[in-house]
C-alpha cells in the first residue's frame, strides 16, 4: 500500500469517526451536577480530584475540600490551593492514615466531625464544586454511616458537582455515581525503596 493510499484510508476513517463523536455530541444536550469518584489501588485518585479543583476555578466556580485521612502532613495541593481563600473553601479533617493513629474510636469521632463540615457544603447551593478527599476510605473502615453519606448525594443542590476519592468505594456509591474510573496500579517507586517526594505525591 502506498503512503497516498494509507493517508487516504486515514482520512475517510477519521471522517467517519468525527461524524459519530458529533452524533454523540448532539445527543448529550442535558446538564447537571456530576458525582464522580476516582477509586482504586493505583496511584491519581486525589491528584486527578485536585485537578478537577483546578479546572473549576479555572472557570470561575467555587470550591469546598474536606480531607478525611490526611492530615498528619502538609500536602503541595493544600499550600497550593489555600492561597485562593475567597475561592477554595479548605479543611483538613484527619488526623493520618488509620495505621499512624491506631485508635478506632478516635478515628471515628474525628471522621464524622469531617462528614458534618461535608454535610453542610453538599446543602450549600452557592458551593458549586465539592471534593471529598480520601472518603471512600473511611467509608470502607465503617467510620462514617454509608445511609448518611447518599442521603446527602441524593440531595444536594441539583447544579453542584461532587469528586470523592479513595481506595474500595462502596458499590451502592458506585451506582449513584456519573463517573467512576479506577485507578490500577502497575508500577510504584515506593516499592523500590523510594520514599514520597515532594511535588509529586507530597
Amino acid at each position: 500500500m502506498s503512503d497516498q493510499q494509507r493517508n487516504q484510508r486515514h482520512t475517510q476513517r477519521m471522517q467517519r469517526k468525527k461524524e459519530l463523536i458529533d452524533a454523540g455530541v448532539a445527543r448529550a444536550d442535558k446538564d447537571k451536577g456530576l458525582i464522580l469518584i476516582n477509586t482504586g489501588n493505583g496511584k491519581g485518585k486525589s491528584s486527578a480530584g485536585f485537578g478537577v479543583v483546578a479546572r473549576a476555578l479555572g472557570h470561575g466556580m467555587t470550591v469546598a475540600v474536606v480531607q478525611f485521612i490526611k492530615g498528619s502532613f502538609q500536602t503541595g495541593e493544600e499550600n497550593f490551593f489555600r492561597r485562593f481563600p475567597d475561592e477554595v473553601e479548605y479543611h483538613v479533617m484527619g488526623e493520618g492514615f488509620t495505621w499512624d493513629t491506631q485508635n478506632r474510636e478516635r478515628d471515628i469521632a474525628t471522621a464524622m466531625v469531617a462528614w458534618e463540615k461535608a454535610e453542610q457544603l453538599l446543602s450549600n447551593p452557592t458551593i458549586d464544586l465539592v471534593l471529598l478527599d480520601e472518603l471512600n476510605i473511611a467509608l470502607k473502615m465503617g467510620y462514617i454511616p454509608l445511609d448518611r453519606v447518599l442521603a446527602a448525594l441524593r440531595d444536594k443542590p441539583e447544579m453542584q458537582h461532587v469528586v470523592i476519592t479513595g481506595r474500595g468505594a462502596k458499590d451502592e456509591l458506585v451506582e449513584i455515581a456519573d463517573t467512576v474510573t479506577e485507578m490500577r496500579e502497575i508500577k510504584h517507586a515506593y516499592k523500590a525503596g523510594i520514599r514520597a517526594q515532594k511535588g509529586v505525591e507530597l
